[in-house]
C-alpha cells in the first residue's frame, strides 16, 4: 500500500475513534442496565410447536429440491393461516 493511503486511513480512523468513543460508552451503560433478552416468539405458541415438529420430522438429506420448496411452502402457509 502506498504510504499516503495508509496515512489517510490512520487519520480517518483517529477521527472516527474520537467522535464515536462517547457513543460506545453510552452503549456499555445501556447494556449493563438491560440484562434481560426479550424473545420474538411465544414459546408456548401452538403454531411454533407445529412448525418445529414439521422440521424435526423431515429428513432433509433425502428431499429433492422440489420437495424442499413444497415443504417450505407448507411451513409458510402454517404461518399465514
Amino acid at each position: 500500500m502506498p504510504a499516503r493511503v495508509i496515512h489517510k486511513a490512520e487519520k480517518i480512523l483517529e477521527e472516527l475513534e474520537t467522535t464515536h468513543a462517547s457513543k460506545d460508552q453510552n452503549k456499555d451503560v445501556l447494556k449493563k442496565q438491560s440484562d434481560m433478552q426479550l424473545s420474538f416468539f411465544q414459546l408456548d405458541d401452538p403454531t411454533l410447536s407445529q412448525i418445529k415438529d414439521e422440521i424435526m420430522n423431515t429428513d432433509i438429506n433425502t428431499l429433492t429440491p422440489v420437495e424442499a420448496l413444497m415443504k417450505l411452502n407448507e411451513i409458510k402457509s402454517l404461518l399465514e393461516g
